[in-house]
């Protein structure tokens, strides 16, 4: 472990309060709601979407230059996701529409506008023979190879599509209601994770799919989960949810079928209201999570969480945006909250990543900003025992 990485790991690990003076360095400020932003896997570029059909890549080795202003194409409320190919040629974007689209952005060209200056071309994932409706997609992933796309939409399917053929290959009827978050579990992608607004996270195991049925199914939400991160080694997981909590799995507790109990909490609405303090005590009686992360807030938008960058940190924090714009680190197998980066943003923070190699953070809000954090600009609390 370098000493960068270090130092990053005792600024996060450090009871004390620290003073924050500057605050953190803007990246950039958009006139539009920042939804999706994160680093490449190499951590050279950086990826943010705005509700105004922006996307801009940045090129974190030079001075966060612009490398790329794309102007969506068919925008539909917001771009609701963004994923950049394994060898960072191209990007995928998604919005409330079941299209998604593709932007080489390997050219010298700096603008890109969707056809115009540049071929945005439109997948269709409505041409599943089962398929005869309009939907929306809330999440997009490249695989591993950098030849499917599996996406997660508001018809409560999983899609999968084949970027070689240019055919969609895979429609799953998955859940009961909005696939909010899909991911691979590793590389092989073999199996697929994904959470509902159902409240349930579900296996997927693509070997064996003629039955449509899932590999096994995860229960312990109370409410819907708004996204998904895979530890990549085909086991372990994360999932955010409605019910203020991120909740950590392991898939060989799963089970082949969600035990039923009765729901006291289904009339409340994240979009309009706080959550109840009474709800605050209520647990799963079928809970299958191996942990629980609480501290952070989950209101009126699909808020991401992430395990911490392997090389750097070993994966041994969890970090969330949150409704009350902040970012919260939790640790791992404490699951207390080892920091709070906050007194920047204005409103939600939707959306962060941590560089997958130097000690940063770029967080992303719905006041428009991006800004990015470092050990000079942390501002923190005293850490809280969170169950």
């Amino acid at each position: 472990m370098g000493y960068g990485m270090s130092r990053m790991e005792e600024e996060y690990s450090e009871h004390e309060d620290q003073n924050n003076v500057d605050g953190p360095e803007i990246v950039d400020r958009m006139d539009s709601r920042a939804y999706v932003s994160q680093f490449s896997a190499d951590g050279s570029l950086f990826v943010a979407g705005f509700q105004g059909s922006h996307i801009r890549i940045y090129d974190v080795d030079k001075g966060w230059k612009v490398h790329r202003d794309i102007h969506a194409r068919s925008l539909r409320w917001t771009i609701s996701d963004a994923s950049l190919s394994p060898d960072q040629q191209f990007l995928v974007y998604s919005s409330l529409a079941p299209i998604i689209h593709i932007v080489n952005v390997g050219t010298a060209a700096k603008q890109s506008y969707a056809n115009i200056t540049d071929i945005h071309d439109g997948l269709d994932f409505s041409q599943h023979e089962d398929v005869r409706y309009t939907f929306g997609i809330f999440s997009v992933k490249f695989s591993s190879d950098g030849r499917e796309l599996v996406a997660g939409s508001n018809d409560d399917s999983i899609y999968v599509y084949d970027l070689v053929a240019n055919k969609l290959t895979l429609r799953l009827p998955a859940h009961h209601s909005d696939v909010n978050t899909v991911a691979f579990a590793d590389e092989t992608g073999h199996l697929i994770y994904s959470g509902s607004d159902d409240n349930l996270c579900k296996v997927w195991d693509r070997r064996c799919l003629s039955t449509e049925e899932p590999a096994g199914v995860l229960t312990g939400h109370l409410h819907g989960i708004t996204h998904i991160d895979s530890r990549g080694d085909g086991r372990c997981f994360i999932s955010n949810g409605k019910d203020q909590a991120i909740k950590m799995w392991d898939i060989r507790k799963m089970t082949s079928n969600a035990d039923s109990y009765e729901d006291r909490t289904s009339n409340w609405d994240y979009r309009y209201s706080r959550y109840p303090q009474q709800y605050k005590q209520l647990k799963h009686p079928h809970d299958q999570s191996i942990a629980t992360y609480r501290g952070h807030s989950v209101l009126r938008t699909l808020i991401r969480c992430y395990f911490s960058p392997a090389y750097s940190t070993g994966q041994k924090y969890i970090y969330t945006g949150s409704y009350d714009s902040s970012v919260c680190i939790y640790d791992v197998v404490s699951g207390s909250q080892v920091a709070k980066l906050k007194g920047y943003h204005q409103l939600a923070i939707r959306d962060c990543s941590w560089h997958p190699f130097d000690p940063m953070l770029v967080s992303s809000s719905w006041d428009g900003r991006v800004a990015k954090w470092s050990r000079s600009s942390c501002q923190q609390e005293e850490t809280t025992d969170l169950d």
